[in-house]
């Protein structure tokens, strides 16, 4: 039985973990850490979560924990992942992975030093929709890729405190949204890119309400990135990919489990389909399951999380702004 703590009581946890882990037998929510003492006991109530802590280290600490998930904003990723690593836990870490690339790489090596495993929570990575896509791209059905572009745009509304607003929380579109679109492109194409250009608008000042970027990756493959979370922007979630035989686009790749569309256009002939799966966090959770019982290597986190937030802290230089936490 593998028991489970999460940092913070968060929105994000119900669906994150705490339903996927309830359809499970071999893993259990054993308690939550909340500094409101009254927001986590209500939080623990609610989802029956046996044991509170008001202190987030004291819940690393805890002897009766294998797993922590860490729920809280970028702010909090770094000094409380490590802090769990090194009190024996393996993590399971929020996106993005860290406030930047420094804290990522320093993430990494305590994961290694400790040899507990952390993984990033990309859920959209461990869905079969996704697996698809990477499979039709790597087994050459669209021939040399050529470029492409991934857009997360969904509105998200400033209100004071909203840490996606928030700068020193680690806040901004592109940390919150377009750290999925970099990582789909990076892990398309199997490769680092360089930052060809970029540019950000902010409504705060080094808050990037929208964000879009040009990347080059080797072998002359581009990909261009866009992300926006400002009030009245459409909302368009998708994935498109042009290569020398042929282009593919994915309609939610975020959340496919809500709907989906993976078209394929070879030889002048278009086919769509769509993959059977359950909830992208159900995915996660099993991918996670299967690491600590070692029966995967990890998908995410460690080099592929220094990855990405290096990438990331790339574009905000390119347009002008400051990583986040430096």
């Amino acid at each position: 039985m593998i028991r489970i703590g999460i940092l913070g009581a968060a929105k994000i946890g119900p669906k994150a973990i705490i339903h996927p882990a309830a359809n499970r037998k071999d893993c259990d929510i054993v308690a939550v850490a909340a500094r409101d003492g009254d927001k986590a006991r209500a939080y623990a109530a609610e989802h029956g979560i046996a044991h509170v802590e008001t202190d987030y280290e004291a819940l690393v600490r805890r002897n009766d924990l294998d797993l922590i998930y860490n729920a809280l904003p970028p702010h909090r990723h770094a000094d409380l992942t490590i802090a769990a690593l090194e009190a024996g836990k393996a993590v399971l870490c929020e996106k993005p992975f860290a406030m930047n690339s420094g804290e990522a790489a320093r993430m990494n090596a305590a994961a290694v030093r400790t040899g507990r495993p952390l993984i990033e929570a990309f859920h959209y990575r461990f869905h079969p929709a996704f697996e698809r896509v990477l499979h039709l791209v790597r087994d050459g059905k669209l021939g040399r890729l050529r470029t492409m572009k991934a857009v997360f745009n969904v509105t998200i509304p400033y209100r004071e405190g909203e840490l996606r607003h928030t700068l020193s929380l680690g806040g901004g579109a592109l940390m919150d949204l377009g750290c999925y679109s970099v990582h789909m492109v990076r892990t398309l194409a199997g490769a680092e890119p360089e930052i060809l250009s970029a540019r950000a608008d902010c409504q705060h000042p080094g808050v990037d309400l929208s964000t879009e970027a040009m990347l080059g990756f080797p072998d002359g493959v581009s990909a261009s990135v866009t992300c926006s979370m400002a009030e009245g922007i459409e909302r368009d979630i998708r994935l498109e990919i042009d290569g020398s035989d042929g282009s593919l686009v994915l309609l939610n790749p975020v959340h496919p489990h809500r709907g989906h569309q993976i078209s394929l256009s070879r030889g002048g002939e278009t086919t769509t389909e769509t993959v059977d799966g359950r909830i992208t966090y159900e995915h996660q959770l099993d991918h996670v399951m299967d690491v600590l019982a070692g029966r995967a290597a990890p998908l995410t986190g460690g080099a592929d999380a220094i990855g990405n937030m290096a990438t990331i802290d790339a574009i905000y230089r390119a347009a002008g702004l400051s990583p986040r936490g430096l």
